[in-house]
């Protein structure tokens, strides 16, 4: 495959926008995963929760990730295998392979849950240059160690 300087430059601030989403959620630092996201995110978890897709804002959804990872001594994404799709000069399209390791230790020795799947992501440029998260997919393909972590 044959990409322009100005195509790959744009599939590298794509990946980019996913890696800090990653990165700061591990972090926990909230307002940087905020700014990952556009004003309304669609959001499709329902290989883990059962629950529709739905409309969010950047604070629900930081909200509920705290809300479901605060007691977790760490969290660890690792996500690889991207594959972005450049349309036009301010939209993408990104799917990728992720893995998550959570950690809170138990007098059981049973300290560690992993979630093993895939992303897609939606994103769109806006007039600042910045690209922003505008839909979130994970299709879990297993839950392996601790599945009562929590």
């Amino acid at each position: 495959m044959h990409y322009s300087a100005e195509i790959l430059i744009k599939r590298q601030q794509v990946i980019d926008v996913i890696n800090q989403l990653f990165i700061q959620t591990d972090n926990r630092n909230w307002l940087i995963v905020e700014k990952c996201f556009a004003a309304q995110v669609q959001m499709d978890m329902s290989s883990l929760s059962g629950r529709e897709p739905e409309m969010l804002t950047p604070q629900e959804i930081t909200a509920r990730w705290d809300e479901g990872l605060r007691d977790l001594k760490a969290i660890h994404h690792q996500v690889g295998n991207f594959v972005v799709d450049v349309h036009g000069d301010d939209h993408a399209h990104a799917f990728c392979y992720g893995t998550a390791f959570h950690y809170k230790p138990l007098e059981s020795g049973r300290n560690t849950r992993t979630f093993v799947g895939s992303y897609e992501f939606n994103l769109e440029r806006g007039i600042d240059d910045v690209w922003r998260i505008t839909s979130f997919w994970f299709d879990c393909k297993f839950v392996d160690g601790n599945a009562d972590l929590m």
